[in-house]
């Protein structure tokens, strides 16, 4: 296909516009049978409850299944999936997902699916492997883009050319340390095998992964789909080529197709790409486990964490075998059963567990979980002693035992309903998305998806079975207290366990080498070079196809606002159709505060809702707040002025939403926790801190790379220097020495020095979106909310300090195989003309440069550059990256490569469209407004930067890669301490050990 879009007449488009809305007025015409296009109709429902239309089909020829949700929503969806259960942990799946996308026979090209990242104005892209399926998803709101990205995808799963050397880049691959150099070592390289790596090195997942492999043994759950590095390097290519051929099939195929493009297309289009394909009977792999006859006991060991106690690292969970998911109702009563058991300060499970700090937080498989065949129910702890093991057990029976016999408060239930009813209401701008996510992983378990959709159906059951008692008691029997297919599973730190696993790896790869004749070491440097040409050639993409600059909306959308005033505090009104909700925002300036107290902010918002008040406790409040909201937030905010980079304001955020009814509900409890909190519960808020702890050391492993990109800016702007405090590494340290405290009194002396001067009625400027009949009790109910707010203390004038920027190169040794690097440059304001440019300029770099040598050459996960345009910092980034130092020299190379390249009108457009995916991405309705609120940036402002965006042109993108080339950068890498990385820190380098 040619790049050249050819597009229909205006008079053409709305002829078609009209035949697809008369089609949808038609949709009850639709039965079950009927036949469409080579589609036997099986179900058509609606969902009133969703707003929604869903039609189940079955490709005549084939037996491909086929979901259509048609609603009324231009976010549209399409996804394409297979079943691919496997039978042993070489992670071929997820391999075969990475290969699949690197090239097919209609787009001969290296990586059609990045390559459509920046040629397409996608909401969303990706790709990812579940523990049986493999999904293809993408969104658009745009026509023609949507039928480019599904004619790329269906020919990238049906057809794709699965070379060997993809699968040696994104697989697995011996190659020397130099490719073309055959006196450095030989090593093992390839992406799926670091990021897996990289996975593997976070204990969350490993205990997750870990536990469900053995609580499913003899079937296709008891192996890693993603894969196990230890087994990755036994996969070879010809085993690839044959899962494809048993897999991506379209008999063992589910389509869905979800939004308001027509039905009918759909299927024409799917249907044309499926021809010349017969009906086969797919690969079957077990799913179904044979139930125990006596409970099992695992045990198993994880690294050691230098940021948490070493005698505090302990993790165990209890899970049992319950339902099989085909029994929608069933699945639908467990996730309830779930949510009373375990979720919040007023569940039974969080109060004898984490209110008793026997542990730090759940472990990370607790809850209902229905992603396999046969349903599991886990219940486990983290941040545990060895010496309370036994005694987590027995809690665990003691509270089941007791639930059983006393049941759920009927408040509790009522709360969980409520957050139902309210969830059908909120409608998110990824909707779609949300549904795939929602029914696939049953859709691909034989589970009829629109049975998962219905849940007024489920819900008018329920109400009936609750009536007659005993409901989830007799599960909590049935699958909890007398069910020997149960799996006590602990893992325990070990001092050794990093180093363990690389003389694994060593001694794994030695035998690789040993078993290396002349021949096959003559084949690997030429592959080296083979790839690394292959790597670096130049391509042809006229065969991809892309939208062009003229598909840009020139003019940004506008939100209609209101401003107003209540005491004195500014007000911002959107007033549009929410669906009976309100959504409330604030943002409170903070007072003059230490260094010192501002380390305690974080937790402080914490604390309003955690500890409760002198006259309820939290576990009372939390009902109220599940009872009458969707959800209250406290948190703290930095942003920058979108004139001044180093300007910056500081504030505490408060957020929530309810129904309309319960308005005044709403505003009562915020009052509440302002005002009444008790930071005298030191036992509570010891619970907090220690939960907070391990939440933030646990979040290193999986989003390293944006917390070193956090600290590397963090010298460079005052906005990102308090970021990084508040949120970052700095941040995860403190809590960890916080947690490590026997006597908390002085803590609480600062929370209640901070509540003495914060959250002040005149500090605040208040957001709420609503329905225009909403607007009246929302101002009564501010305005009762306000006035009991206390006026701001008199203080004293300080004056400001000028903030000097620091250049400073940070290493953070961590137990992690892989790393996380980042390199951070100054830029400029939002308002100034060169931030458009710096954002163009980062779009051409990630996708034309540093994607191929990060990622493809070095073997990262990924990696890249990033210009935050409302901070003003220029970032360069890679995520799980085996060699972070050459990853440094690749930052400084890409500039100098950016100077030098002269980039063509089609890169400029393709950079843009790929900017434009994200600002006119659709808005959730509680997110208009936003930027205006938060940033002060008004439509003038976005209009201009929108302008300024599309004018960019190659001189100006050469002018600010020159000037960055010519500053100064801090840098930062967190990762494990190998001499090849720490031979490399000469003295400039600060190495920062964690003191936990």
């Amino acid at each position: 296909m040619a790049s050249r879009i050819l597009r229909a007449s205006p008079i053409v488009q709305s002829a078609k516009r009209t035949f697809i809305r008369k089609y949808y007025t038609n949709k009850a015409t639709l039965h079950a049978g009927d036949n469409l296009l080579g589609y036997r109709v099986q179900q058509v429902r609606r969902v009133p409850e969703l707003e929604l239309t869903a039609i189940s089909l079955e490709h005549e020829a084939t037996g491909a299944k086929h979901l259509h949700i048609d609603r009324e929503d231009n976010n549209n969806v399409f996804a394409v999936g297979f079943n691919t259960s496997v039978k042993d942990s070489t992670g071929v799946p997820h391999v075969l997902e990475h290969t699949t996308l690197c090239g097919s026979d209609r787009y001969p090209v290296r990586d059609p699916f990045f390559k459509m990242l920046n040629r397409s104005l996608a909401t969303f892209m990706n790709a990812f492997t579940a523990s049986d399926f493999t999904v293809y998803p993408f969104a658009t709101t745009n026509k023609v883009d949507y039928d480019n990205l599904r004619n790329v995808y269906m020919d990238a799963v049906f057809h794709p050319r699965l070379e060997k050397l993809d699968f040696a880049q994104e697989g697995w691959r011996l190659e020397h340390k130099i490719p073309t150099d055959a006196s450095t070592p030989i090593q093992f390289k390839g992406i799926v095998y670091n990021e897996m790596k990289g996975q593997t090195s976070d204990a969350n997942y490993l205990f997750y992964s870990d536990a469900q492999e053995n609580m499913f043994p003899g079937t296709a759950y008891a192996h890693s789909s993603g894969g196990d590095p230890r087994y990755i390097t036994d996969l070879t290519h010809e085993q690839l080529v044959k899962f494809h051929k048993d897999h991506y099939h379209p008999s063992n195929a589910r389509f869905f197709t979800y939004g308001n493009f027509a039905l009918e297309e759909h299927l024409e289009n799917i249907g044309h790409q499926l021809q010349g394909y017969e009906r086969i009977k797919p690969t079957v792999v077990n799913k179904i486990v044979t139930p125990w006859t006596a409970p099992k006991a695992i045990q198993s060991i994880c690294a050691l964490d230098p940021l948490s106690p070493p005698d505090k690292q302990t993790r165990i969970s209890l899970s049992y075998l319950a339902n099989d998911t085909t029994d929608t109702f069933e699945t639908f009563s467990m996730r309830l059963l779930s949510y009373l058991l375990l979720d919040g300060h007023a569940s039974p499970m969080y109060k004898a567990l984490i209110d008793t700090n026997l542990g730090s937080e759940f472990s990370a498989n607790t809850g209902y979980d229905n992603t396999t065949r046969m349903s599991s129910f886990s219940i486990g702890l983290q941040g545990v002693r060895q010496d309370d093991i036994e005694k987590v057990q027995n809690t665990i029976q003691d509270v089941l035992e007791k639930v059983k016999k006393d049941g759920f408060d009927s408040k509790r239930i009522d709360a969980a309903l409520h957050q139902m009813e309210l969830g059908q209401k909120h409608k998110t701008a990824d909707f779609g998305l949300t549904i795939m996510h929602s029914i696939s992983s049953g859709w691909f378990n034989d589970v009829d998806p629109i049975d998962l959709l219905e849940i007024n159906k489920n819900l008018d059951r329920l109400k009936k079975e609750l009536a007659q008692g005993n409901f989830f008691e007799s599960r909590i029997d049935k699958y909890l207290l007398n069910n020997t297919h149960k799996l006590t599973y602990i893992m325990n730190p070990d001092a050794n366990y990093s180093a363990n696993l690389a003389k694994e790896e060593e001694t794994r790869l030695a035998q690789k080498v040993n078993e290396l004749d002349a021949s096959d070491k003559t084949r690997i440097l030429e592959q080296g070079a083979i790839l690394q040409q292959n790597q670096e050639k130049s391509e042809d993409l006229s065969c991809l196809p892309t939208l062009q600059l003229n598909d840009i909306a020139t003019k940004s959308k506008r939100t209609p606002l209101d401003h107003t005033g209540l005491c004195n505090t500014p007000v911002q009104w959107r007033t549009t159709a929410t669906n009976g909700i309100t959504y409330f925002r604030a943002i409170s300036n903070l007072p003059p505060l230490s260094d010192d107290l501002k380390m305690y902010l974080p937790l402080f918002c914490d604390t309003l809702l955690s500890l409760g008040t002198k006259d309820q406790s939290m576990a009372e409040i939390d009902d109220e707040i599940r009872l009458y909201t969707g959800g209250l937030r406290a948190s703290t905010t930095v942003s920058t002025n979108h004139s001044d980079i180093d300007v910056m304001e500081e504030g505490i955020a408060l957020m929530g939403n309810c129904l309309d009814r319960n308005i005044d509900k709403m505003y009562s409890i915020l009052t509440k926790l302002i005002l009444e909190t008790n930071f005298d519960d030191t036992e509570k808020l010891r619970t907090l801190i220690i939960g907070n702890a391990s939440g933030l050391v646990n979040s290193i492993a999986d989003s390293g790379h944006v917390f070193a990109r956090t600290y590397a800016g963090s010298s460079l702007t005052p906005t990102m220097n308090n970021m990084e405090k508040l949120n970052g590494l700095t941040q995860a340290n403190f809590m960890s020495r916080l947690a490590a405290l026997e006597d908390l009194s002085e803590v609480s002396n600062k929370l209640k020095e901070i509540a003495s001067s914060v959250l002040k009625q005149d500090s605040l400027r208040v957001a709420v979106t609503c329905g225009e009949d909403a607007v009246s009790n929302n101002e009564t109910s501010l305005l009762k909310f306000l006035t009991q707010l206390a006026p701001s203390n008199p203080t004293s004038s300080t004056s400001s300090t000028v903030f000097v920027p620091e250049y400073r190169k940070t290493f953070f040794p961590l137990p992690f195989s892989v790393n996380f690097s980042a390199k951070a440059l100054r830029g400029v304001p939002y308002t100034n003309e060169d931030g458009a440019k710096y954002q163009v300029l980062s779009s051409l770099m990630t996708n034309h440069y540093l994607h191929r040598e990060i990622r493809e050459k070095n073997g990262a996960y990924g990696g890249g550059s990033q210009y935050a345009g409302l901070n003003g910092i220029f970032s360069f980034y890679s995520y799980r990256d085996p060699r972070a130092m050459e990853t440094l020299d690749t930052y400084k190379s890409s500039l100098t490569w950016a100077v030098e390249h002269n980039f063509t009108d089609q890169e400029l457009t393709e950079a843009k469209l790929s900017i434009f995916q994200g600002i006119d991405a659709p808005q959730s309705v509680s997110e208009e407004g936003m930027l205006q609120f938060v940033y002060g940036i008004s439509d003038e402002m976005r209009q201009r930067r929108r302008d300024q965006l599309l004018s960019v042109t190659q001189s100006d993108v050469r002018q600010v890669a020159e000037s960055l080339a010519l500053q100064q950068a801090s840098m930062a890498i967190l990762g494990e301490q190998k001499d090849e990385l720490t031979t490399r820190l000469d003295n400039t380098w600060d190495v920062k050990q964690f003191n936990a």
